[in-house]
Order: structure tokens, then sequence, then C-alpha cells
């Protein structure tokens, strides 16, 4: 597969907010509180990972196969740590886990609009699956923060 000039700047423009993802989720994984939240971080950084990966295998000419079944959001579970009373470690993680819904949501939006600059149909799947993952994340981290009393 050879991509166009246009397909090719915005692989990369999507690599490039990947490659934000990851560093956020590393990042933030080390600045979080609560330990359930640091393994959400955790885990979202790995999927970004992959994320970046197949982008990157995308621009060599290869499209990496994808499961658009993916459930991650639907079955997480997070267990509560947080009280309904406030803290600061509560308001951090808070802060934290919202700013990256808000990331997020940007990013699977970028994926909506950006899946239909390319012709080939394996690379608009490949772009599909990773914006319903995108809402995945967000949904997940959502969850935390209901059953933490932050939403």
């Amino acid at each position: 597969m050879i991509l166009s000039e246009k397909e090719t700047t915005v692989i990369k423009d999507l690599q490039t907010q990947e490659q934000c993802c990851v560093e956020k989720y590393e990042r933030y994984s080390k600045l979080a509180k609560d330990q359930v939240l640091i393994d959400l971080f955790t885990d979202l950084h790995g999927k970004e990972q992959k994320h970046l990966e197949s982008l990157t295998q995308v621009l060599s000419g290869k499209v990496p196969s994808c499961d658009c079944n993916d459930s991650d959001g639907k079955d997480y579970n997070p267990a509560a740590t947080y009280s309904m009373a406030p803290s600061e470690d509560k308001k951090t993680d808070c802060f934290l886990a919202t700013d990256c819904i808000g990331t997020e949501k940007l990013v699977s939006s970028t994926y909506n609009t950006e899946v239909f600059a390319f012709g080939d149909p394996g690379v608009r799947k490949l772009l599909a699956d990773i914006q319903i993952e995108e809402q995945n994340h967000a949904e997940m981290l959502y969850k935390y923060k209901t059953v933490n009393s932050m939403a």
C-alpha cells in the first residue's frame, strides 16, 4: 500500500496525538495518588503505545489487523477508593482523570473526521477501531470518576 501525501500527513498528525497520549499517561501514572487510577493510566499508556505502533506500521505500508468489537469501556468496573469526603489526593486524581477524558474526546473526534481521508478500506477500519478504543478509554476514566464520587 502506498499512501498519498495527504494520507501521510494525516497519519503523522495522528502519531503526534498518540505520542502525546503515551507521554500524558506515563506522566500521570506518576502523579496519581490512587493505585486504581495509577493502574488505569498504566493500562491506557500501553494501549496508546499500541495505537502509535499501528500508525507507524501504516506509514511503512502495512495495515495491522484490528479487533472492531472492543468492549474495554463496557467491561471496566473499577473499585472505589475515595469516599464522598473531599481530600487533596481526590482533588488531584479528579483533575488528572478529567483532563484525560478531555484528551480522549479530542483524539476520538480527530479519528472520526480523518478516517474519511483514506481510500484503503483496511486503513479506514483500523482508524475506526482506534476511534472506538479512544471512546472506551474515556468511558473507563468516567467510570473511575463516577465510582469515586468525582463526576
